[in-house]
């Protein structure tokens, strides 16, 4: 008897999908409409009806049925302890219209409000109200055809029972499209959770992208252009050349660096093996690309964030061992992909207040974001002893 019942809501209205809240008002019409037919064909066909006598305790009782049999449309929220007052009122109101009645179909109210009551109320409160009903429906047939039809009696008041388990099964089934509502509604609103975290991911490495590219060149061209001006008072312009053309060359060293940030950044780079040779070439160095294992093709996001630490690799190298030979080497196993970049001592003179560190962090970041492992720190033993070492390990 489920469908005879307004089903609970489950969540806002605005995270709900189209499709149920359309079924939901669709049962909630259709049991409007069974609850009156039911009153229409009551009125229509219980007999006697009057004002006085008989007559009017059939008026009266078909009223306070068809109040009960309404009240089913309460919403769920309505207090249960009231609800079984009422279905209880309700059953033996319909009992007593089955006594004083000569003929019609009143026996329907007690089949709907039995049913309900399996809906509405708890199990054990649910199965006393159809036992009442059982009983009283099954006297009041007793005494209707005599004792020498007791089997009739008694199946006919059993039946009004058994609606009661339609009436559980519909709660049951109700609650499981609940369930599933709340379920779907907690994956959608997980679902945003991921995609706001993913946006603001996103941003964070895009706001290191650009960090990388701009402060640090930004702060050493400030830098020079600032040693260039103070040596402007000396009169030394040798010296005032030598900062304005160092600042020149880092202009364009920013700008190969953006272009290659905004490379990295797009979703269609270039295969990883060629874009880090022209990477390595633009940076000024040749042949220091060494490839080792089956070369395969790596995810997009892979692929840029690998880029991007081979670029920040470079630039810290240019910065801090100016001079230094590079090595870059790339391994691929069949569990992982190894990225190396090494560089040794410098031969010129390094770049001394730039840099705020922010490229290792960042580094590090994209990596751990990959599920790999990334180890930075001076060598201190072989060819290129003195030197430093960028190594990041990423699985698959």
């Amino acid at each position: 008897m489920s469908a005879s019942d307004d089903p609970p809501a489950s969540g806002p209205a605005s995270e709900r999908e189209p499709g149920p809240r359309v079924v939901l008002r669709h049962d909630a019409s259709l049991q409007w409409a069974v609850t009156l037919l039911i009153i229409t064909i009551a009125v229509i066909t219980v007999r006697p009806v009057g004002v006085s006598g008989r007559g009017l305790a059939v008026v009266v009782l078909l009223v306070v049925n068809s109040v009960a049999l309404l009240a089913r449309h309460l919403p769920p929220a309505f207090p249960r302890r009231a609800a079984l007052v009422w279905l209880t009122a309700g059953v033996v109101a319909s009992a007593g219209l089955l006594e004083v009645s000569n003929s019609g179909s009143g026996y329907l109210f007690t089949y709907f409000l039995v049913g309900h009551a399996g809906y509405r109320l708890a199990l054990k409160p649910a199965l006393a109200v159809a036992a009442l009903s059982s009983l009283l429906c099954g006297a009041v047939f007793y005494f209707y055809v005599g004792p020498d039809r007791q089997v009739l009696t008694w199946t006919f008041g059993l039946s009004t029972g058994i609606p009661v388990v339609a009436g559980i099964l519909g709660r049951s089934r109700q609650q499981a499209v609940e369930a599933r509502l709340q379920a779907a509604e907690s994956a959608e609103r997980a679902a945003r959770a991921e995609v706001r975290t993913a946006v603001l991911t996103e941003r964070g490495r895009i706001a290191r992208d650009v960090h990388d590219v701009l402060a640090h060149s930004l702060a050493g061209i400030n830098m020079h252009l600032e040693l260039a001006d103070a040596l402007m008072d000396t009169g030394d312009l040798e010296k005032v050349r030598a900062a304005h053309n160092k600042a020149q060359s880092l202009v364009r060293e920013s700008l190969k660096q953006a272009q290659w940030t905004v490379h990295a950044l797009r979703e269609d780079s270039l295969p990883l093996l060629e874009s880090l040779t022209a990477m390595i070439e633009s940076s000024g160095h040749r042949e220091v690309l060494t490839v080792t294992g089956a070369v395969r093709e790596l995810p997009a996001q892979v692929t840029q964030n690998v880029l991007r630490i081979v670029q920040e690799a470079l630039t810290n190298a240019a910065r801090h061992a100016p001079g230094a030979e590079i090595a870059v080497e790339l391994t691929f196993d069949a569990a992982s992909t190894t990225l190396a970049v090494r560089n040794g001592p410098a031969t010129g003179e390094a770049t001394a207040g730039v840099g705020s560190g922010m490229g290792l962090i960042g580094m590090r970041e994209r990596v751990a974001l990959l599920g790999g492992t990334l180890t930075a720190g001076p060598l201190t033993e072989g060819p290129d002893r003195g030197g430093w070492q960028v190594e990041a390990v990423i699985r698959g």
